[in-house]
């Protein structure tokens, strides 16, 4: 019966997710009467697959209700909370520890606050932390604000990895009240070997890596393991998946079988207990490496495929794919957003299909000619999806995993097993982690050499969509049977060729492409022209050291200019970021700034031009005695086209009057000075220049409240269209011809807007795409 459901309950868990993550919270309650009806339905008409189907998708659905519904409320952002929990992962950095936190209990500190009693689970930053292991119960008090992330185009989405990792809520521990242990760790197989790692005299890469090939513990690599893991493609290696548990259980079914070949040699192929000991195996090396979603995908994969291997009323490939994708759907309905779940049904779905139907090899050349054949199929597949899932694509990647599969799946993970297993023979697990050792140099040292001679290629998204889709097909016309070379060959030209056309959009001559970027507290503009870089301002440096200018571009980018408006923290923290990534032709900034490169002085009168727009300094004087350091801040005046755009840094008040004679008229698009704050933003300044478009680079929940109500109740009575890095991300003006707005996060299709086509700050809705001649009302 289980075979024959096994697509109808991939599909019901499938629309289970769909539906948890399409419903608004507050329709939940809607969607669930509708659900609890449709099964008294099913019930009294006495459809049992249809009541089963109906009960798992109100079964998946409500896991991912009951998760959204537990985030922190928005009432309690940076309000101290009392919270108690396990830590289930601890890592530590310089000056930082951080944390991850089964809650068990919360309450704010303050009475009259909303409840967070549905909170289950919170990564926290903790500086100058006590020791802390995980697996101990801890009281902490802390600050916490829910799941969000800087949204910029092209960039890793933070708040999109927090949920679909489960975690509710992000912050850090106070210091005072102290934290307080409240229960030791108990006791623990994976915790036990990862000490008695530690203890043991090897080399730093060998421990690191005996950890998370052996023991699942990915979060001991280190940057640099996973900037060269990510250059030669090779991640997959280095995380507990399918090809580590399945070799786990492979050896523990090759020894079973043995050992039933001594103990019934006319019936032990008939013999079940060897397969009930390596889903056993597969089971316990899937929970010694902590039972994470890696992990666990890869048990159940394993199990189903050890079902199929076994031929004991087992389903067929297909069936039990859909059965090992609707069993990891239901435990685990975050899989759905996980881009290594597709990647791994992907590659096991393409396997099945080349396989399929082909007579078993025969000899060693012919298992090599078929591992060669797979992996070359393989690869163009693997090579799309990665590059639709992370814009990025390491040339080098097919021929380093034709090489690097089998020895880390044959050789490297056995030996560090083996090493485990003669732990009470040292000479014998010495033996076998030395080698361990020795062999991780040299697949470290061949995987650098593949990087250099095949750095990793970042395009730009577009480009990266159309290859990335072009790969798969072409992988898929060379993988599915019956097809005519001819066809193939045919395919193939075609695809590639579209591909390669494609180049990325630059602006027109003329045309200014303005984007504001979401840094939180501090400022980042980018300008772009056909053949022109520039920014102004390069974002904040937190107290971690978190530069959010790292995570906008590809190392390597070459910026014409960049103008500091002044050496405060949130307009140059970014500056070590720009220095050790990218290359810049010239620094300006206002005399007497104290920056880490050599400037050129931006002052008033200073202009220059290119493809057709004109940029032009407005402030400060060369001579700025007596100015405070935001009134010291470059003003930047640019022009394409008709249209105009002003950038006042944190210029206050009084800086904005002596502007009042430097500029004519109305402007189109102004970047608010000052954040937002009352200190900026004046009565009479607004009234002369009037601006159309008005951008607010603010911090999310930040503590300095920008931007204050008062500016924005001016702009308002102006009639200006308002827009909020908080609230919108990075928000994207093209001026200088057919001129538009967009924002990173457009509206959701069910919230309404005020004003049509140019939306009120005041409502967290926004257009993805509104024209700039729009009005605010």
């Amino acid at each position: 019966m289980v075979i024959g459901l096994a697509l109808p309950l991939a599909l019901a868990a499938l629309t289970g997710t769909l539906l948890g993550a399409l419903v608004d919270q507050g329709d939940a309650a809607l969607w669930s009467q509708a659900l609890g009806l449709a099964l008294l339905m099913a019930i009294a008409a006495r459809r049992w697959r249809l009541l089963l189907m109906l009960s798992l998708i109100a079964l998946v659905a409500g896991q991912l209700w009951w998760s959204r519904g537990g985030e922190l409320p928005r009432g309690l952002s940076r309000q101290d909370l009392t919270v108690e929990g396990r830590l289930t992962t601890v890592s530590r950095e310089a000056g930082l520890t951080r944390l991850m936190l089964a809650v068990a209990g919360c309450r704010p500190l303050v009475p009259g606050l909303p409840d967070c009693d549905r909170l289950s689970r919170v990564r926290l930053n903790a500086y100058r932390a006590p020791a802390m292991v995980a697996g101990e119960r801890w009281r902490l008090t802390v600050r916490l604000r829910p799941p969000a992330g800087f949204a910029n185009p092209d960039t890793f989405d933070y708040r999109a990895w927090l949920r679909r990792e489960g975690i509710q809520a992000t912050g850090y521990v106070r210091e005072a009240p102290p934290p307080a242990r409240l229960e030791a760790a108990g006791g623990s197989v994976r915790r036990w070997a990862l000490a008695r790692l530690d203890e043991r005299d090897l080399a730093p890469r060998t421990t690191r890596w005996l950890a998370a090939l052996t023991l699942g513990a990915g979060e001991r690599l280190g940057d640099d393991d996973w900037d060269l893991l990510n250059a030669s493609g090779t991640t997959h290696l280095m995380v507990i998946s399918g090809l580590h548990v399945g070799l786990v259980a492979g050896v523990a079914l090759w020894l079973a079988r043995g050992a039933a070949r001594l103990l019934a040699s006319g019936r032990w192929r008939m013999a079940i207990w060897p397969w009930w000991i390596a889903g056993t195996a597969a089971v316990a090396y899937a929970c010694l490496a902590g039972l994470e979603p890696p992990a666990m995908r890869a048990m159940i994969m394993v199990l189903v495929g050890l079902w199929v291997a076994s031929g004991r009323h087992s389903p067929g490939p297909w069936q039990a794919w859909w059965l090992a994708l609707a069993l990891v759907v239901i435990l685990d309905p975050l899989a759905v957003w996980r881009p290594g779940s597709w990647l791994s049904f992907g590659a096991v779905a393409l396997l099945i299909l080349i396989w399929q139907g082909r007579p078993r090899p025969r000899g060693w050349r012919g298992w090599l000619w078929a591992l060669v054949r797979s992996q070359l199929l393989l690869a163009p597949v693997m090579a799309g999806a990665v590059l639709l899932a992370f814009d990025r694509l390491a040339p080098a990647a097919p021929l380093v995993n034709l090489l690097a599969v089998p020895l880390v799946g044959s050789v490297l993970v056995p030996l560090g097993l083996a090493g485990w297993a003669l732990a009470w023979v040292p000479p014998l697990g010495d033996m076998a982690w030395g080698l361990f050792g020795a062999l991780a140099e040299g697949v470290a040292a061949g995987l650098e050499m593949a990087s250099r001679l095949a750095p990793l290629w970042q395009p730009p998204p577009a480009v990266a969509e159309a290859l990335g889709t072009a790969l798969i097909l072409i992988g898929l016309l060379w993988a599915l049977p019956g097809l005519a070379e001819r066809l193939r060959l045919a395919g193939t030209a075609l695809l590639a060729c579209g591909a390669l056309w494609l180049t990325p959009s630059l602006p027109e001559p003329g045309a200014l492409r303005v984007r504001v970027h979401d840094v939180g507290q501090g400022q980042l503009v980018a300008l772009r022209t056909a053949h022109y870089r520039a920014l102004i301002d390069t974002g904040p440096r937190f107290p971690s050291g978190f530069m959010p200018l790292s995570t906008l571009w590809p190392e390597g980018q070459r910026f014409d200019d960049v103008i500091v408006s002044h050496d405060d923290r949130d307009h140059a923290g970014g500056l070590e970021a720009l220095i050790e990534e990218h290359s810049v032709g010239r620094y300006l900034a206002p005399p007497g700034s104290v920056l880490p490169v050599t400037s050129e002085p931006c002052v008033a009168g200073r202009s220059w031009r290119r493809d057709g727009v004109s940029f032009r300094v407005l402030w400060p004087p060369a001579e700025a005695v007596g100015l405070s350091d935001n009134d010291r801040s470059c003003v930047l005046l640019i022009t394409a086209g008709q249209q105009r755009l002003l950038i006042t840094g944190d210029a206050g008040a009084r800086v904005e009057q002596e502007l009042l004679t430097r500029i004519d008229g109305p402007i189109d698009a102004l970047v608010a000075g000052h954040h937002g704050s009352t200190t900026s933003s004046g009565p009479d300044f607004l009234a002369a220049v009037r601006p159309r478009q008005v951008i607010f680079s603010a911090a999310r929940d930040g503590r300095f409240g920008h931007p204050a109500p008062s500016v924005v109740r001016r702009f308002r009575r102006l009639g200006s269209s308002l827009w909020n890095t908080a609230e919108d991300g990075a928000v994207t003006l093209w001026l200088g011809g057919m001129a538009r707005v967009a924002t990173t996060r457009p509206a959701a299709w069910w919230r309404g807007g005020v004003g049509g086509e140019c939306l009120a700050l005041e409502s967290p809705a926004m257009t993805p795409e509104a024209p700039v001649t729009a009005r605010g009302r």
